[in-house]
């Protein structure tokens, strides 16, 4: 008996396992991809505009992350950027702004999760459900023939057993893939969320003295005083 033979004994349950896997091996790979992008460390960018900032302010610091064109799609990136663009307005105004993208960029990262815990959940489900049914139909021979034959329980013994065997191997390639990625995403979301527990501490500081900043001698304006004399004849008179 072939692959196909067992397909064809196991009934329609095992062909919903079938492409309940598909889509589970479908959805971990574009998500393991859409992670790969996401998840290029960031951490020199950091540096980068936290010494920017102390420098020169967050206007050059956030020209600076403009620039980093190979990191746009990271959350750091992003989170980073939106404080920098409200850094205008306080250190409020900046970590809110913060936590609003942090949000969005959660649901970017961990997109599809939920998916693959739902088929991780419900593959073992569908196994069971062609289980039950393969023991159905071998009582059914029971009822209808005295002394069956091996061959005639044989089909809905091999239903039972292929379906729980199929719905176990795709929820096995589920859950594994669910931790995986989501670890994944727990360390791409950590360096985000380092960027805004940070840049606040960055703007409450203040700017360091540059060598385009006068001295106070240099800033005083320069008055000139002169003393005329006084006529003789004035003072006489």
């Amino acid at each position: 008996m072939n692959a196909f033979d067992l397909a064809r004994s196991a009934g329609p349950l095992l062909w919903v396992l079938l492409a309940l896997s598909i889509y589970v091996v479908y959805l971990a790979a574009a998500r393991a991809q859409a992670l790969a992008r996401l998840g290029r460390d960031a951490s020199a960018l950091i540096e980068r505009a936290r010494a920017v900032t102390a420098e020169s302010g967050p206007a050059a610091a956030l020209a600076e992350v403009d620039r980093a064109t190979d990191l746009q799609a990271s959350p750091a990136a992003h989170v980073l950027r939106a404080g920098l663009l409200r850094a205008d307005r306080g250190p409020d105004a900046s970590l809110a702004a913060m936590n609003a993208t942090l949000l969005a960029e959660d649901a970017r990262l961990y997109a599809g999760l939920s998916a693959l815990g739902t088929a991780a959940q419900v593959a073992p489900l569908l196994g069971l459900l062609g289980t039950v049914i393969g023991m159905v139909r071998s009582f059914l021979v029971f009822s209808s023939t005295a002394a069956p034959t091996p061959a005639q329980l044989a089909t809905g013994i091999s239903e039972a057993l292929i379906n729980t065997a199929g719905g176990l191997i795709v929820a096995i390639l589920a859950y594994v893939a669910r931790n995986a990625l989501r670890a994944r995403a727990d360390r791409i979301a950590v360096q985000a969320e380092r960027v805004r527990e940070e840049l606040p501490s960055w703007l409450s500081r203040p700017l360091a003295v540059g060598s385009n900043f006068r001295s106070a001698s240099d800033a005083m304006p320069e008055v000139a005083l002169s003393f005329d004399a006084v006529p003789a004849s004035t003072v006489r008179g």
